[in-house]
């Protein structure tokens, strides 16, 4: 937490801050680079970027970008963490002096926030971005006279190019040096402010009136505040009868009254705003009926890319790791006992592998986000799907996070740091897993033709597409039902400004993906690898001499003319999977899965999967005696039609039978009944690491993770018992 980070004495705090889409992250990689870091502000979920440079004079710089934010009145947790900081001097992240960036282009918009600023006495720097656009639209500023009827240092520059970022530097210097820095009031506060904001700093040794007025707005949420001081606040505000919302109303209209005329004063627009690119783009983009078939397609370009792009990307990683894992065996295997070996190579390194292999989608996503947001077309997108997602309990930000969804549930929960509202947030992030990813392909090739051996290949295709409906709907079905358990105080209203279309910083863009990948892979290998090493003690260890048991069953196998010799690794492999840990859980849940169709066998695959879903076809490889098959046959999948693949394996789970009954395991209801299963529920702990991270608690991963377990199974025994009702 950015909160907690060692800063030396003689370090400036620099806090930047502005309105959401003003180019404030683009100024702040330009002053920082690659010296930058990313975490979050202590208690919340909401990101934080802090980054250093040094002033001509060697004066050392922590420059903290906060969110984005239009007022002092937050309606989302982003804003609220801003008014957390500004309104208690005691926070770690108080800032020595601030840097507001602003778009000229809409100036207007922006003051509303400048000048609550300005009221907090904290210096303020009032940087004009995107100068640039400005003069190529015929608008004109006097920063003279505006930075005399603000009482405030302006300076103009511009975040894409970097012009006039030397004098925004020398700026933050010379008002860190100034003995008399610049501190104005804005706003004259009417009679009933006086009263509470004197009220609030006699009893809060408060020095600034602003300050004092926002701990009595904010008293309900503000988590700095002790409950004696929260109980004093009370006191307070029922006695000087304080109507907090009337009273914002007010001062916001007031506020606009005196700046409005400054901004008219000081700002020359042309006499006629001309028809600009971004009018005639917006016309066809934002069409009300081209609009969101447009952007379907565009999504379906980033899931193209996404879901292709990792299959040369991840073929990269899975080839260099399996070939790290092969040459590690071969060093050690001389040297150290045979479980060390496995451990190292089938837990240590298949953890990492479990992580790297994530690094390309989440690179993509965050490269095809980063170019949507930089030329601006994201938040048109958002703009256009908000009111649908909103019945859902989302928001119109939360759509790329679900269609990002089908290729990979990591990157799209990570992609949902966007959102601002904090409910649905994290309702997107609960429910984008029930969308099919494609770790559920490879499965899904395998189980429709089991479940439906005599249909022909579009009856499969149906099959293979009522998935990822079925998921959609589980997905919008839970939102909704989230939405009417879940209670929350933020407002749910979208405040949204449309930047201009221009092309993308492709520093800012380079520099978004690399974060978004640090960010990734520092925070969560450490629970993945954990977790990986759990389950190789699992699958590999269990009650008495497994290896010896195994040996002894498959040559008892051999001797019985069940088996050839020449399988006898594949044998031995099944039944130390079988004797293991993992095994006898299987069988402990049987009696669990049983009235769904399924067997012990199927019960340690869907155990397996949890480490990722097409671990199923892995263990069933192995279960089946077919460990070696299996490796060929996943490498001749890429050359064939996708029913095609898995042969062998499909042929053996066709013909198995239960042993009390001899009843075929995978019957049409019982093949439907899995397919169900693997569509709903969730396995994937690289899934639920990245929940906990992105919501803070584990409460909200084993929440996600028991709701979905249980509707897969409900459903996935209903299907069972439709289909045997049906047949």
């Amino acid at each position: 937490m950015l909160g907690k980070m060692e800063r030396s004495e003689q370090v400036l705090k620099v806090g930047l801050i502005g309105n959401p889409n003003s180019g404030k992250s683009t100024v702040f990689n330009q002053l920082t680079g690659l010296r930058q870091k990313t975490g979050n502000f202590p208690g919340v979920t909401v990101e934080v970027k802090e980054g250093r440079f040094t002033l001509p004079k060697g004066q050392a710089v922590a420059l903290i970008d906060f969110p984005g934010a239009y007022s002092l009145y937050p309606t989302s947790t982003d804003e609220k963490v801003l008014v957390e900081v500004l309104a208690n001097t005691s926070d770690p992240n108080f800032p020595d002096l601030l840097v507001f960036v602003a778009d000229v282009t809409h100036l207007e918009k922006h003051l509303l926030l400048f000048t609550q600023v300005l009221d907090l006495n904290i210096p303020t720097i009032l940087a004009l971005n995107m100068s640039d656009v400005a003069e190529a639209e015929g608008i004109k500023v006097n920063p003279t006279r505006l930075s005399a009827q603000l009482q405030a240092p302006v300076v103009f520059i511009s975040g894409r190019t970097g012009e006039n970022l030397p004098q925004l530097i020398q700026a933050i210097e010379q008002l860190a040096e100034s003995r008399d820095p610049w501190k104005s009031s804005f706003y004259k506060m009417n009679n009933d402010e006086l009263r509470i904001s004197e009220a609030v700093c006699q009893n809060f040794a408060c020095t600034n009136p602003y300050r004092a007025l926002l701990l009595a707005h904010h008293k309900d949420w503000l988590r700095f505040l002790s409950p004696a001081e929260h109980a004093t606040l009370d006191t307070i505000v029922k006695t000087k009868q304080f109507q907090s919302l009337l009273q914002q109303v007010d001062e916001t209209m007031v506020r606009y009254d005196q700046f409005t005329p400054i901004v008219r004063d000081t700002v020359q627009q042309p006499s006629v705003f001309p028809v600009t690119a971004t009018d005639r783009i917006d016309a066809i983009l934002t069409h009300r009926i081209f609009g969101p078939f447009l952007f379907l397609g565009v999504m379906l370009l980033v899931f193209m890319v996404i879901f292709y792009g990792y299959e040369i990307t991840g073929g990269w990683v899975e080839s260099t790791m399996a070939w790290l894992i092969e040459g590690t065996e071969t060093l050690l295997q001389p040297v150290s006992a045979g479980w060390v070996v496995d451990f190292i190579t089938k837990g240590v390194l298949e953890g990492f592998k479990g992580v790297l292999v994530f690094v390309p989608q989440i690179a993509l996503l965050s490269l095809l986000i980063a170019l949507l947001e930089e030329v601006g077309y994201l938040a048109r997108a958002v703009f256009m799907f908000d009111k649908m997602m909103r019945r859902f309990g989302m928001n119109g930000r939360s759509i790329v996070a679900l269609i990002s969804g089908g290729a990979c549930a990591v990157p799209a929960i990570k992609g949902t740091r966007t959102i601002g509202n904090w409910k649905e947030r994290l309702i997107t992030i609960l429910v984008t897993p029930f969308i099919s990813c494609s770790a559920r392909i490879p499965v899904y090739m395998v189980l429709i033709p089991v479940a439906l051996p005599n249909a022909n290949w579009w009856v499969w295709a149906q099959v293979f597409g009522a998935m990822y409906l079925l998921g959609v709907l589980a997905a919008l079905g839970s939102g909704w039902i989230l939405n009417k358990v879940m209670k929350s105080r933020e407002a749910t209203f979208l405040a949204l400004e449309m930047p201009v279309y221009r092309a993308p910083h492709w520093k800012n863009v380079w520099l978004t993906v690399v974060d978004k990948v640090a960010n990734f892979v520092s925070g969560v290998w450490k629970p993945i690898l954990l977790i990986t090493s759990a389950l190789w003690f699992l699958s590999s260890f269990g009650p008495g001499d497994v290896a010896g048991k195994a040996e002894q069953s498959a040559a008892e196998d051999i001797e019985a003319g069940i088996a050839a010799d020449s399988v006898r690794g594949d044998l031995e492999a099944s039944y130390r999977l079988e004797y293991s840990w993992a095994g006898k859980l299987g069988k402990t849940i049987e009696p669990v899965i049983r009235p769904l169709g399924y067997d012990w066998k199927i019960g340690i695959g869907i155990l397996s999967s949890f480490l990722a879903r097409e671990v199923f076809n892995s263990t069933m490889y192995i279960i089946y005696s077919l460990e070696s098959v299996g490796a060929a046959e996943e490498e001749a999948a890429g050359d064939q039609s996708p029913f095609e693949r898995y042969s062998s394996l499909k042929d053996k789970m066709a013909m198995d039978t239960h042993r009390d009954s001899r009843e075929k395991i995978y019957t049409p209801a019982t093949g439907l009944s899995l397919l169900v299963f693997y569509a709903l529920a969730m396995q994937c702990m690289s899934t639920l690491v990245v929940v906990k991270n992105e919501t803070g608690r584990w409460r909200w991963a084993v929440l996600q993770f028991v709701f979905m377990g249980s509707l897969a199974y409900v459903l996935s025994w209903i299907t069972y018992m439709l289909v045997n009702l049906i047949a």
